[in-house]
């Protein structure tokens, strides 16, 4: 086995030389690195060591609760007294009110690590934000300390049996009963819809109070014990039994008259629950471009030790030496960092505020950095061969750890849907025109032909698919043109910024290849939009 070690200086090189991180108000440098540090070293040292045995052991449920591996319930306590939970609620509430691109450090790290853990933890960030954003002040005042202190980890309970991407089909529902509201039905899919490392646990629940719609969902906070301390009436009916994650519990949950109190306005729900779907997709993203990373890794110290086959002169060679498993070691390396470039330029944007742009990179991204996740996690395996196979190194695991990516907060065929649907249609196509314009911007910089070849075949696309009555058969091919267009954008930036990483010659080498593929890869795309 080869131990994680985070890529501290790749992340900090897309995060600030990049992505230009210093556009967030506030932003701290210097503390990133300082902070991102601390946690690679609680993370290698603490996080990773439970992957392995997580992936082995599985979750169980017992008499109606879920007990987590060997091990987990110590790392969270650490986790939470070392204060991560707070990384970004505001001080107010205790926490260290760092900001959402000093988040992306630490989760990006988190995943590597272990995904399963990061998957239980990871929700309590947008669950803060959500509160922020529509919660009363009492419940700020009530929720926020416990989910900053880690007394309580949060969910997400969207999906229904009948239910899954169209939101409008659910039938959950909430009923006034006096100062309270009661929840009754069904919910599937929920990460960490129990676990036994958090005292409680907050359900953010999206449920009917209204008609049929969307516009008749409202969000609710349904936490696990009521205020008597007894247990409130949601019970875990299963825990899925998954191809990866096996340590991230995915449970299916039955609502019984449960406890509950509206976030919002009744109807306004789905309003609130995108706010915790977007900060999730950009996670997501970071979750594949971690596992890109992690294959990165493990395919290059294997292969840098690897003694098969000769060189030209005769002598016995590492297999890192030969010209096809230098080009897959390459473009391991390529996904990982082209997809943390387009995750770390969305936040970015997100942070500043540039609202239309912002609003196409966070699904472009989370597509992105799973395809890349998924790919990066297969070619891994090609280079480590027969041992790639085995479990071993592990990479089987990345491999089955890194597919749910492209599966869940919106399947990547929906993401691309949405691209060449909603994104270049509403509001007069302002997404489009911003995506457009950031290309434009990016192609009249240095060293951007491929950009500039890239922006005049996305933007003749981008013609083609509004002019079609069904954009439906050509999303998916909008999307890979959508997405080469930005990585050429990415590419350049990084070719531009080489020589501020430690390793210039290998990011000059990267990019230099990346320019030349960029254009061929987005004329195929473009040429199968027709």
């Amino acid at each position: 086995m080869i131990p994680f070690r985070a890529p501290l200086e790749d992340i900090h090189f897309t995060l600030n030389d990049v992505a230009e991180a210093g556009r967030i108000p506030g932003w701290d440098a210097d503390l990133a690195r300082e902070m991102g540090a601390h946690f690679a070293s609680f993370a290698e040292a603490e996080i990773a060591p439970l992957d392995a045995v997580g992936d082995r052991e599985g979750c169980r449920l017992e008499n109606g609760r879920v007990r987590m591996p060997t091990g987990f319930a110590e790392v969270y306590r650490h986790y939470a007294e070392q204060g991560w939970p707070g990384l970004t609620a505001p001080a107010d509430f205790g926490g260290q009110g760092m900001g959402a691109a000093m988040l992306a450090v630490t989760s990006e790290i988190f995943s590597g690590a272990c995904h399963s853990l990061q998957m239980v933890t990871g929700l309590v960030p947008g669950a803060i934000r959500t509160l922020l954003n529509f919660g009363t002040p009492e419940q700020q005042a009530k929720v926020i300390p416990q989910l900053v202190s880690g007394e309580w980890l949060s969910t997400m309970c969207l999906t229904e049996p009948g239910a899954g991407s169209d939101l409008s089909r659910i039938r959950c529902r909430a009923e006034r009963s006096g100062e309270v509201w009661r929840i009754t039905g069904e919910k599937i899919f929920i990460s960490g819809g129990d676990q036994d490392m958090s005292e409680g646990i907050l359900h953010l629940v999206l449920a009917r109070t209204g008609g049929e719609g969307t516009r008749g969902l409202s969000l609710f906070l349904c936490p696990s014990h009521r205020t008597d301390g007894t247990r409130n009436a949601v019970t875990v009916t299963r825990i899925e039994e998954k191809m990866g994650l096996h340590a991230s519990p995915t449970c299916g949950l039955t609502f019984e008259g449960a406890d509950a109190e509206i976030v919002g306005e009744p109807g306004a729900g789905l309003m609130a629950m995108f706010t915790m779907m977007n900060h999730a997709r950009l996670d997501v993203a970071l979750q594949g471009v971690a596992h890109a990373a992690r294959a990165c890794n493990v395919g290059r110290t294997y292969a840098a030790e690897r003694v098969q086959g000769r060189g030209p002169d005769g002598a016995e060679v590492t297999i890192d030496r030969h010209g096809d498993v230098r080009r897959m070691l390459d473009e391991i390396d390529s996904l990982a960092l082209g997809a943390r470039g387009v995750a770390h330029v969305a936040l970015v944007e997100v942070e500043a505020g540039e609202s239309a742009l912002a609003d196409l990179l966070t699904p472009l991204a989370k597509l992105i950095g799973a395809e890349a996740g998924i790919r990066a996690a297969e070619m891994g395996m090609q280079v480590l061969g027969g041992y790639g196979y085995l479990s071993e190194y592990r990479l089987e695991q990345t491999y089955r750890d890194a597919r749910i990516t492209a599966i869940y907060e919106g399947a990547n065929g929906i993401h691309a849907g949405t691209l060449a649907g909603r994104m270049l249609r509403h509001d007069g196509g302002r997404c489009g025109d911003a995506f457009a314009g950031f290309l434009g911007r990016e192609a009249a910089k240095g060293n951007a032909e491929s950009v500039a070849h890239c922006r005049d075949l996305w933007l003749a696309a981008r013609d083609r698919v509004l002019a079609a009555k069904d954009p439906g058969p050509i999303a998916h091919d909008f999307a890979k043109l959508t997405a080469e267009a930005m990585l050429a954008a990415v590419w350049a930036r990084i070719g531009r910024a080489a020589d501020r990483h430690p390793d210039p010659e290998r990011i000059a080498r990267l990019a230099r290849e990346a320019a030349r593929r960029a254009p061929i890869l987005a004329r195929a795309s473009a040429e199968l939009i027709g």
